[in-house]
Order: structure tokens, then sequence, then C-alpha cells
């Protein structure tokens, strides 16, 4: 393969490169624009290109690849620390160039086409949950303005609406009760918007036999299977279970100065949505009448919430080993958890 590494700075319509001739040793700067990056790209010889992982990171990294060309994207809190003077997509360009020379940056794993799918109907599902739960909290502070006032939870507010509806509209001057009718058939919309999603979610799962060997695991509900499948892939992007759990942001931050290290919180690196998943499944796991052993017997000792973290660390560690080894959830294995993690 070609020694020349392009670093490239991507956007909706500019595309900014650096790099340097291996032959002559000149510094090259081109700006493309967005239907001339392949043309440009097919002309040369197989390259190591370097991107960041930002917004349609993954297309181009597909589409180059395709071309022959090694392709590597790199994290863009890894990148913005070898930008210097003025912000601009030259110098971006070149700081991602610079970091490109770092093999000690982790790569991030390129996505196939359907990872992403399956991925964006996950992110789909959380925005529309987002705006439900805004909906419902708008409505909440509206109606307390009148004296209404809704209790907590959206299905115990929507059942109170239900059962004393007349009561209510009552209380409310008129084009406050057709706001409240507008509020509740838009909530009513997001459901089945929601479960459609969460339809499909199912569908996949039925499909997927990664994501149904993930579902046997306690704690790994079809949310998680799912999620986590597309994510892992194959597993051989990382290179341990505990690497993977690490970049799950799982494992605790530290610092340390003149010998002294002092151990922080979990470092919330990486995919938040697969960690609150893991969290969440964990959290139930540590919550069940009977927990395993090693799980009640830390309980006596840490707060819930340490626990709940520990369980979602292993969780994340047990689903990578299945992924990467092609094995099956082991529930008598002693760890009480995680299989060969």
């Amino acid at each position: 393969m070609n020694a020349t590494t392009y670093g490239m700075d991507i956007a909706k319509n500019v595309f900014q490169l650096h790099w340097v001739e291996p032959t002559s040793a000149e510094i090259c700067r081109r700006k493309l624009s967005r239907s001339k990056v392949l043309e440009f790209f097919a002309k040369r010889l197989p390259a190591r290109i370097v991107m960041e992982a930002c917004g349609g990171a993954h297309h181009w990294a597909r589409e180059l690849a395709a071309l022959g060309h090694q392709v590597e994207l790199l994290p863009a809190h890894q990148v913005r620390k070898f930008a210097s003077g003025n912000k601009d997509d030259a110098a971006d360009a070149r700081a991602i160039w610079l970091a490109a020379q770092h093999p000690d940056i982790r790569r991030v794993p390129l996505k196939s086409i359907q990872q992403q799918a399956e991925l964006s109907v996950h992110r789909v599902r959380s925005h529309w949950m987002q705006v439900r739960t805004a909906t419902i909290n708008c409505l909440r502070g509206l109606l307390y303005e009148f004296g209404v006032v809704l209790p907590k939870g959206r299905r115990a507010a929507l059942r109170l609406l239900a059962e004393q509806r007349a009561q209510v509209d009552q209380q409310l001057p008129g084009a406050m009760v057709q706001l409240l009718d507008s509020q509740l058939l838009a909530l009513g919309t997001l459901d089945a918007q929601i479960a459609s999603l969460e339809a499909q979610i199912e569908a996949v799962q039925r499909s997927n036999e990664v994501a149904r060997r993930l579902r046997q695991v306690p704690g790994i509900g079809l949310l998680g299977a799912t999620a986590l499948a597309a994510t892992l892939g194959d597993g051989s992007a990382w290179r341990s279970a505990r690497e993977f759990a690490c970049c799950m942001g799982l494992t605790p931050r530290h610092t340390g100065t003149g010998g002294k290290v002092r151990m922080g919180g979990i470092s919330k690196r990486g995919d938040a949505y697969i960690r609150t998943l893991l969290i969440h499944g964990a959290r139930n796991l540590v919550r069940c009448a009977q927990p395993v052993p090693w799980i009640a017997q830390l309980l006596e000792r840490r707060p819930f919430n340490v626990v709940a973290t520990a369980v979602a660390h292993k969780l994340a560690r047990a689903a990578w080993a299945m992924v990467a080894q092609g094995t099956a959830w082991q529930a008598n294995h002693k760890a009480g958890v995680t299989a060969h993690a």
C-alpha cells in the first residue's frame, strides 16, 4: 500500500485534505467539493485516509474503502488536542493528519449500513420518548396554572385526566380545553409511533441470531440486546472484554501526580445510549428479590449505584465475550453474571 496518509476534514459540501507526499516530503493541501471527493481518490493509489468520527464519516468510510483505501476514524475529542492556531477547515485537516501519526489513539470501529440502520431505529425511538416526556411535562405545567395538579408519572397523569376529565374541563376556560384535547391527541400519536418503532426492534431481534443470544443474559432486554448486537458487530474492533467495557465508559476515571493516583467516578466515555441501557438493566438485576450471591454480598458493603455500575460493567464484558467467541449465555458461570469475560 502507498505510504501516503490523508487527513480529511468532511462537511456537507466542502472537504479539506492535508497530506505529505512520501517522495518529495511536500506538504499538500486541497479543497474538494462533495461531488469531487470520490473522483479524486479513485485516481489515487491505495492510501490511508483518516477522518474524524463525525456526521457522515461512516458513509464516506464505506465509499472510500470500496475504492481500495484504508480508512480510519478518530474520536473528535482526540483530534482536538492537535489543533493549533485559528479554527478553519485547513487547520482541522492538519490536526487530523497529525493525530493519525499517533498509534496510541484508539480508532473508532466502522459501522456497516445494516448496523447504522438498526441503531437509527433506537435513536428515533429515544427522540420520540424525549418529545413525549417534554409534552406531558408542558401539559402538567400548564394545568397547574389552573389549579389542576397531575400525579407523578406519565401513566398516572393520563389516567387521572381520563377519569376526571369532566371535573378538569369545568376548571378550564374554553381555549384551554381545546389545547388539552390537542395535547392529548399528540400524546396518542407519539405512543403509536413509539410502539411502531418497538415492533421494528422486536423484528430485528427475531432475525438477528446475536441479538437472540444476548437477550438470554439477565439484565439485557430487547433494547439492550439489539443495540449491543448492532454496536459490537463481530466484536473484533475490541481486543478484549475489558477494553469494550472501558470504551463504554463503565470504568473509573483516575488522576495521578507525584506517585499518588486517585480513583473517581466512571469515565462516561463512548456511547451514552449503550451505557444507559446497560446500567438500567443492571439496576433491575440488582433490585430483584433474590439477586446473585456475589451481588447480594456486594450490596452489603457498597452503595446501590456502585453495585449497579459494577453489574453493568460485567454485562458489557459478557456481551463482548458472547459475540467475539460465538458462545451462548452460561447461567451457572461462577462469576455470577459474565461468561468468559
